[in-house]
């Protein structure tokens, strides 16, 4: 009986989703989709309301229950659209030509323009709403985890042409630990940021230019180290 009522239901959802779409149903995601980043940006997670997305999107409300069952799947859906987009510009620039220094500087770029369009506010609404949240947490962490690989490929193409150089790190020094120290601190930096922390933002300047530096002195060695006229050494 109760399956049979709960057929009934889906069947009457279907049918009113297809009454009130209008249009393409790719479309109408795209405009549900867009409607509630903007809404996570400026109003935050905890006042996210599913009645004010459908009317920036110009749906009906019963379209977005349909298109994505829950408010939790809508947000992860939204930060799935963004991070897919993000994730192949970070992977493409480290793949790119180019020196490490200038890898470094091209992720300080896409950061500010993260910070701008609403990216990093997004994802720490996700981040702390996950804390009370388990089922946001189990959807939202697998992406967070996505980048730290991201970041953590990076580092050990830098360790590898350091090593190849001639220059071994101490045992203490894996990539694991680097790229611990790098994603961590950038990920309190976005938090300081949030907040419009000035002093703290000074500091993380000096600190990312700090990187930028010994990233040029690597770049110079790899150089050196590839030059015919300059062998490479061994240790």
């Amino acid at each position: 009986m109760v399956s049979t009522r709960v057929t009934s239901a889906a069947r009457r959802l279907r049918a009113t989703a297809s009454n009130l779409h209008d249009g393409d149903a790719t479309q109408t995601r795209e405009r549900i989709l867009d409607a509630a980043f903007r809404r996570l940006v400026s109003d935050g997670y905890a006042a996210l309301s599913v009645r004010e997305i459908a009317r920036d999107a110009g749906v009906n409300h019963a379209l977005i229950n349909y298109h994505f069952r829950s408010k939790d799947q809508l947000v992860i859906e939204v930060l799935d659209a963004v991070n897919k987009r993000l994730l192949a510009r970070q992977g493409s620039m480290y793949q790119s030509g180019g020196g490490f220094a200038k890898k470094w500087a091209d992720a300080r770029r896409f950061y500010q323009d993260d910070l701008a369009s609403g990216f990093v506010r997004l994802q720490a609404e996700l981040w702390a709403a996950s804390l009370s949240n388990p089922d946001l947490r189990d959807k939202f962490l697998p992406r967070l985890l996505a980048w730290k690989q991201l970041v953590l490929g990076a580092v050990r193409e830098a360790i590898d042409a350091l090593q190849a150089d001639g220059t071994k790190l101490p045992p203490p020094f894996t990539a694991e630990v680097v790229a611990c120290w790098i994603s961590e601190f950038w990920l309190g930096m976005e938090f300081a940021d949030l907040l419009g922390v000035k002093e703290e933002q000074a500091q993380h300047r000096m600190a990312l230019d700090a990187v930028q530096w010994l990233l040029e002195s690597l770049d110079a060695r790899v150089t050196r180290s590839a030059s015919p006229t300059h062998p490479r050494r061994s240790r």
